[in-house]
């Protein structure tokens, strides 16, 4: 029989072993990578037109530095179509203009080619922060509040540790592989919140339909005989679940992969909590609580 119980602390072994590598990277690297969106910059777009499949990324960031040599690395990367997209970190309007001249007169583009350039102020990355975590947080609640009249306090709780667990996982790999932060990583962890917290309430359902057959089976045996009665459907909804995600990483332009990055760990990890460490974090607080109903029973005997 599958003792997921049992083992609960191997899996949380690995999975804290993973979070405090990605808090040691982080502490390393001063923080997390953070896009425009979040850091502040100079985001400009430019229409390369058939050049653009023979374009040496690595040319265009040159030619950034020859003009601005105080902007640091800039970031250019690919997008739609022929696109291509700029970033540095905030410049005076001046210093923007003589980067789209260059840029226009080196590589024979129209005015029409710059299709957007964009100042990002730091004020509006840190307002983005504010409700990203606003809305995890309230989507949290809810979730507590939905999962405690559904099922019990105990098992909202352990719902939301899986959650915040899932959350942790995705954080220490953006720290560990330097992945920039931007807004669709907001929008990928409230994707693998729901998720997520969907495979937990089907094991739960599991555990409840079991634990009323036979209550007077250990709550461990229920627990495990559950997780294995669900891994099978857990597994392959994930599967079915990953196989567009990847392909829209492979084949899909690069703000669609920017996505996809956080799904894919996101779901990896949803799957690992929902199946190896909600319904034993439930079975430690169902423990506790009846532990301490019985020495309440014994003080008052």
């Amino acid at each position: 029989m599958l003792k997921v119980v049992e083992h609960a602390k191997i899996y949380w072994t690995i999975s804290i072993v993973v979070i405090l590598l990605g808090a040691v990277f982080l502490i390393i690297n001063g923080g997390f990578a953070e896009d425009i969106d979040f850091a502040g910059g100079l985001s400009m777009t430019i229409d390369m037109g058939e050049q653009a499949k023979d374009l040496d990324l690595n040319d265009v960031a040159a030619t950034v530095k020859e003009v601005a040599p105080n902007v640091g690395e800039p970031i250019v990367q690919r997008s739609d179509g022929n696109q291509i997209v700029i970033q540095t970190i905030s410049v005076e309007n001046d210093v923007r203009d003589q980067i789209q001249n260059k840029i226009k007169e080196k590589y024979s583009l129209e005015d029409a080619a710059f299709l957007s350039t964009d100042n990002v102020s730091a004020t509006v990355g840190g307002e983005l922060k504010s409700q990203a975590v606003q809305a995890t947080a309230i989507a949290a609640v809810l979730m507590l509040l939905y999962i405690t009249i559904r099922f019990e306090f105990k098992t909202g709780v352990a719902a939301i540790i899986a959650l915040v667990h899932d959350c942790a996982i995705m954080l220490s790999f953006y720290a560990i592989f330097r992945v920039p932060i931007n807004t669709t990583f907001i929008a990928a962890i409230l994707t693998i919140i729901g998720y997520s917290i969907n495979n937990t309430i089907v094991v739960f359902d599991r555990v409840r339909e079991n634990y009323r057959r036979s209550k007077r089976a250990p709550f461990n045996e229920t627990i495990n005989n559950s997780v294995k009665q669900t891994l099978t459907r857990s597994i392959n909804t994930t599967i079915t679940t990953l196989l567009p995600v990847v392909m829209l990483f492979i084949f899909g332009v690069n703000s669609i992969r920017q996505f996809t990055i956080p799904l894919i760990v996101g779901l990896v990890a949803g799957t690992y909590s929902s199946v190896l460490l909600a319904a034993p974090v439930w079975a430690w607080l169902k423990k506790l609580q009846d532990n301490w109903k019985k020495r309440k029973r014994l003080k008052t005997a």
